[in-house]
């Protein structure tokens, strides 16, 4: 198991003034940190790459889909054209920044909705899309995880079955689930139950406190959700979520009004403290 920490705490694009915060975050015992690649190119990420290797970490790393010109289930092939070269890029970049897995709500953008739930033909579509998306993982030795969102954020995949018969229909080795601990606590009746029912499927996964601030402060049933984690025998990457107000964008996006941690510092300190202490609890 290895535990990183999303840079999205800090910033929506990781440049040469956020590389101190790679040191600070090894020395307190982290194995890694989530890169996301929201711009930018190749070249610039292997940068990146050389700063998070240097300080002694691996890596993951996240994308979105930006706007409908780039929207995998979009009825408009220049549309979905558009979200297969978004995600080869945002994929090219990954693996220039040595990520192992890209993960993200990948199929449409944020916050846009039909007034429905998605149809045969959207998801028709998106599995077409994420076909051709994973034979690029593959040749590029990086996975994808596509991740579920809760209903509020986006509607084509609200839970983990949605998600899970999503890749089983994309069906490629180097396409699974993304388990992020947020977004079930708001959609699914049995939060902990999903993850060893789909647990063939989850291939990353991300800790989140219910309210976004720091894990083990909220009302998350941990202890239950660790013990399910390690009875599926998952040994990748814990990656903690945790957002701020400093980003206006960011917080706009992820709908953070509020400060849900004292600072920054103690919200990764005390994450790792607590994700240590879960995974041997739960043994």
């Amino acid at each position: 198991m290895k535990v990183g920490f999303n840079m999205l705490l800090w910033t929506t694009h990781v440049t040469e003034e956020h590389f101190g915060l790679f040191d600070a975050i090894k020395k307190i015992g982290y194995d890694g940190v989530e890169i996301p690649i929201f711009e930018g190119e190749p070249a610039h990420f292997k940068k990146v790459g050389k700063a998070v290797k240097n300080a002694g970490l691996g890596c993951s790393s996240v994308c979105v889909i930006p706007d409908e010109a780039h929207n995998c289930i979009s009825a408009d092939a220049s549309h979905r054209a558009g979200g297969l070269a978004h995600i080869t890029w945002a994929l090219e970049c990954s693996a220039a920044v040595g990520s192992d897995v890209l993960c993200g709500p990948f199929y449409q953008p944020l916050g846009v909705f039909t007034g429905d739930a998605p149809t045969a033909e959207e998801k028709a579509r998106c599995v077409e899309v994420h076909k051709q998306a994973a034979d690029v993982a593959a040749k590029l030795g990086v996975k994808l995880g596509v991740e579920f969102l809760n209903r509020f954020e986006a509607y084509f995949l609200n839970t983990m079955a949605d998600a899970a018969a999503h890749a089983k229909k994309v069906h490629k080795p180097s396409f699974g689930v993304l388990y992020d601990t947020f977004h079930a606590n708001i959609e699914e009746k049995d939060p902990v139950g999903v993850i060893t029912k789909y647990g063939d499927a989850i291939n990353h996964i991300h800790i989140s406190e219910n309210d976004r601030g720091t894990p083990g402060e909220g009302h998350i049933d941990w202890p239950a959700t660790f013990k399910a984690i390690r009875s599926i025998g998952y040994d990748d990457w814990l990656v903690v979520e945790a957002f701020g107000r400093a980003l206006p964008a960011l917080a706009a996006a992820t709908r953070v009004w509020r400060d849900f941690f004292p600072s920054r510092e103690h919200a990764y300190t005390e994450a790792l403290k607590f994700i240590r202490q879960q995974w041997a609890a739960a043994a």
